[in-house]
C-alpha cells in the first residue's frame, strides 16, 4: 500500500498536511454488526486507513478528528439500476448533442451525492445502436481522477437491453429489441468495441432464451462484464442454461419475467437450494412498495439473503414534481408520489425512489438489522461487480466512501434511515444539518 503521507521535494519542502481523519464516537457497518469503533481515513489519496499503524507505527495524530455522536458510518452506497434522475436521461441525447449530454451526467453525478449514493451504474434502456454507441464514452469508469467534486462515481453502464424478450418488455421500446443470432458479433455491433480496457459496460442484461445468448454469455464474462438475466420468458432451465454460461445476477427480480409456478418455478427459481453445477445468483430487488408486495421481497431474502441487492430502477423523473411528461418511446409518463405509470395503458415506468428510502422499507418490511439492510446496498453489490475490497466495504485499502447515517424511531414503532452526511474519497461533499 503507498504512503498516506505527502513526500517532501528535493528542497526538503515538506506539505503541511498529512490529510488524516480520524471519525470516532461512531458504530461501523462491519458484516452483519454495527461496531463501536474508531476509523481512520487519508483525504489525500482517498483510502481508507489502517489506524493502529498510523497511530503506533508512524506517530502521526489525526489532522481532524470528527466525532459522530455515535451515528452509524456505512460505505458509501451502491445502485446497479438508475435510468436517470433530476430531469436526465441517460438513453436520450438531447438535440443539443453529446456535449450537452456530457453535462447532464456530471449533473446526475453531483446531485446523486446527496442521496448516499457514492457509486452506481448509469443504466440504459433499449436503444438503437446509435444512441448506445454516443452515450456509452460518458458513462464509463469515472473514478481515477479521484475528485470528491465529481460528486458520485460511476463504475460502468448497466446496458438493460435491447436483447430482451418482446413478451417482458415492460416499458421498453418493442420495436428496438434485438436477437443475438450471431452471438458477440451483433453485441459488438449494437454496443460498440468490447474489448477496451477499462470498458465502458460493466453490466449486461440479457434473455438468456433468445437465439445466440447462451453463447454470448461467456464471451462477455471473459472480458471482465457482468452479465444478468432479465425480461425473459425463460423456463427454470433455461434460466439455469445461462447461469451455467456464466451469467451471475438477475435484473430486478420478479418484475419483467414469469411469475412462480410450483410445476416450473422460472427465473425464481434459481434462488433454491443450488447443485453441483450452478450457484444461486445475485438478484436486484426494487423496494419502493409499488414493484412488489413486501412479503414477497421477504421470500425472496430469507431465500437467498447473500444475494440481495436493493435497487431503484429510478427514471429521470426522480426528484421532480408530480406531473406528466414525455417518455423516450413516444409514450408519456404519469407521475404520483413514487408510483410512474403509462399514460396509455398503466403499466409501471420504474421508480422514483431514492436508494436510501429503499434501505428504510426493506428494514421494515423484513426484520433484517441495519447491517443486513446496508449489506444490501454496498457489499453485495460491490461483491457481484467484483469490487468488494475497493467499494462496499471499510476495510483498510478500500476507498473512503462513505454516509453518515441517522436511525430515528418513528412514532408507529417503524425506523427510517436518514443520510447526515456523504464523504467521497475522504472528502465530505454534503452535509444535512450545514448544507449549503
Amino acid at each position: 500500500m503507498p504512503s498516506v503521507f505527502p513526500t517532501c521535494d528535493a528542497f526538503n519542502r515538506c506539505p503541511s498536511s498529512s490529510g488524516v481523519i480520524k471519525f470516532t464516537n461512531c458504530l461501523l457497518v462491519k458484516g452483519n454488526a454495527l461496531v463501536d469503533e474508531d476509523l481512520w481515513v487519508s483525504s489525500l489519496t482517498g483510502k481508507i486507513l489502517n489506524g493502529q499503524e498510523i497511530l503506533y507505527e508512524h506517530r502521526t495524530a489525526p489532522e481532524e478528528i470528527v466525532d459522530l455522536g455515535g451515528r452509524i458510518l456505512s460505505p458509501g452506497l451502491i445502485d446497479t439500476q438508475l435510468n436517470g434522475a433530476y430531469g436526465f436521461d441517460f438513453s436520450v441525447i438531447p438535440e443539443e448533442g453529446t456535449t450537452a449530454y456530457g453535462k447532464g451526467v456530471m449533473r446526475v453525478n453531483q446531485s446523486l451525492i446527496a442521496t448516499g449514493v457514492t457509486s452506481y451504474l448509469p443504466t440504459l434502456t433499449s436503444q438503437p445502436p446509435e444512441v448506445y454507441q454516443a452515450a456509452l464514452p460518458f458513462l464509463g469508469p469515472s473514478g481515477t481522477a479521484r475528485y470528491a467534486s465529481y460528486g458520485s462515481e460511476s463504475l460502468g453502464a448497466h446496458c438493460e437491453g435491447p436483447f430482451l424478450s418482446p413478451t417482458k418488455n415492460g416499458i421498453h421500446n418493442a420495436s428496438v429489441l434485438r436477437e443475438p443470432v450471431n452471438g458477440l458479433a451483433d453485441l459488438v455491433s449494437c454496443y460498440g468495441d468490447l474489448n477496451v480496457n477499462p470498458s465502458t459496460i460493466k453490466l449486461i442484461t440479457l434473455a438468456p432464451e433468445l437465439p445466440g445468448v447462451l453463447a454470448s454469455i461467456p464471451l462477455l464474462t471473459s472480458r471482465g462484464l457482468t452479465v444478468s438475466i432479465g425480461h425473459s420468458e425463460a423456463t427454470y432451465e433455461e434460466a439455469k442454461a445461462g447461469i451455467k454460461a456464466g451469467a451471475s445476477m438477475i435484473t430486478h427480480l420478479f418484475n419483467a419475467m414469469r411469475p412462480l409456478h410450483h410445476r416450473n418455478p422460472g427465473i425464481f427459481g434459481l434462488l433454491g437450494t443450488p447443485s453441483s453445477s450452478i450457484q444461486k445468483p445475485y438478484f436486484g430487488i426494487i423496494a419502493d412498495g409499488i414493484h412488489l408486495h413486501p412479503t414477497s421481497i421477504k421470500i425472496a431474502w430469507n431465500a437467498h439473503p447473500n444475494g440481495l441487492i436493493l435497487v431503484t430502477d429510478a427514471m429521470r423523473f426522480a426528484g421532480m414534481p408530480d406531473g406528466t411528461y414525455d417518455w423516450t418511446n413516444g409514450s408519456r409518463v404519469v407521475k404520483e408520489g413514487p408510483l410512474l405509470t403509462l399514460e396509455e395503458n398503466g403499466k409501471i415506468a420504474g421508480s422514483s425512489i431514492q436508494l436510501v428510502d429503499c434501505v428504510t422499507n426493506f428494514l421494515n418490511w423484513t426484520g433484517a438489522s441495519v447491517p443486513e439492510a446496508l449489506k444490501a446496498v454496498t457489499e453485495t453489490p460491490a461483491r457481484m461487480l467484483g469490487m468488494h475490497n475497493v467499494k462496499g466495504t471499510l476495510k483498510e485499502g478500500a476507498d473512503a466512501d462513505l454516509v453518515v447515517l441517522d436511525l430515528q424511531e418513528l412514532a408507529d414503532g417503524e425506523k427510517k434511515v436518514v443520510v447526515d452526511e456523504v464523504w467521497k474519497f475522504g472528502v465530505k461533499v454534503f452535509d444535512r444539518v450545514n448544507r449549503a
